[in-house]
């Protein structure tokens, strides 16, 4: 028992005095990942303060960007060029949304809401299938994807690239809440027939909302397929990104930066030190798990608004 204990609890702290340039490694590997994990749960915490419904479509939001992309660079188009169009198909898709499927459903209870985002799902990978083709696509946007070493730490260039364009990104949203936009956000989410009376526009407020959630998804499109190739698998990013939106909770935009990092480096953390002792493959389930103690303890997540029912 002595033996078993001392390999999970001493051992890997050991390890990680032993070697803290290869801490350092991991540390920073995980802040990386940490970020790109935050970019796609900010995209929900937008639709969900904006409109109080889960859209499960976030995470086919980014396959349908990043193949829009990857689709027009194939044709010829440059980067810029498409980067922009791009941008104009997801804009294009908030008006449709909204149009479509919104509007109809104002009011409607919450569970139907989520399931028209389920239905919007299977609908985005379908048209993209039919437009862009199932292939895996390279995605080159003249990122590098090689490493350097700075001061006895190695650090991958592409990893570096996207998470300074998410944290930017994510400053940038955090000021958005302090907008009038952002306020009148809020209103949305707390009350739509109450935001109506007092003048603000719901159509216009649930198309910038899913326009910017749509410019979220292109960034993190870009980034996750430059790392590992546009692929229909790229969809189920989104599931990485329930433990962080649990973690930092559903309304929370620096609670979904906070889970995001918690998420990353423990994963990272568990993986490379904790791993060898029952397998490996604890960056698979650890953030699932770390939810799961969540929900138990903490259900409304650490920035989440406790919610109190009064009957």
């Amino acid at each position: 028992m002595t033996e078993v204990l001392y390999a999970i609890v001493v051992a890997p702290f050991k390890d990680m005095a032993g070697s803290p340039a290869f801490l350092i490694e991991v540390l920073i590997g995980g802040i990386f990942a940490g970020l790109m994990y935050s970019l796609v749960a900010l995209g929900f915490v937008l639709i969900f303060k904006a409109s109080g419904v889960f859209n499960f479509a976030q995470g086919v939001m980014v396959l349908f960007a990043a193949l829009t992309l990857v689709g027009l660079m194939e044709r010829g188009v440059p980067v810029v060029v498409a980067l922009v169009l791009t941008t104009a198909v997801m804009v294009a898709l908030a008006f449709a949304i909204e149009r479509v499927v919104l509007r109809p459903l104002v009011n409607q209870e919450h569970i139907i809401l989520f399931m028209a985002t389920i239905g919007l799902t299977f609908f985005l990978e379908g048209f993209g299938e039919m437009v862009w083709g199932a292939n895996v696509k390279k995605l080159d946007v003249g990122i590098p994807d090689r490493s350097f070493m700075l001061r006895g730490v190695q650090i991958n260039q592409l990893e570096m690239t996207a998470a300074l364009t998410a944290a930017i990104l994510v400053t940038v949203l955090v000021f958005f809440q302090r907008t009038p936009i952002g306020r009148a956000l809020r209103a949305v989410a707390d009350d739509h027939e109450a935001a109506l009376s007092i003048g603000i526009p719901l159509k216009t407020i649930w198309v910038a909302v899913w326009s910017i959630a749509g410019v979220v998804a292109i960034v993190a499109g870009i980034m996750w397929g430059a790392k590992s190739g546009v692929q229909f698998s790229l969809s189920l990013i989104a599931l990485k990104a329930l433990p962080v939106l649990i973690l930092g909770g559903f309304t929370s935009v620096p609670g979904a930066i906070v889970g995001g990092l918690i998420i990353g480096v423990g994963e990272k953390l568990a993986e490379v030190y904790w791993g060898p002792l029952v397998g490996g493959a604890i960056e698979n389930w650890f953030a699932y798990v770390l939810a799961l103690a969540f929900l138990l303890f903490r259900p409304q997540g650490l920035f989440g608004e406790r919610i109190i029912e009064r009957v």
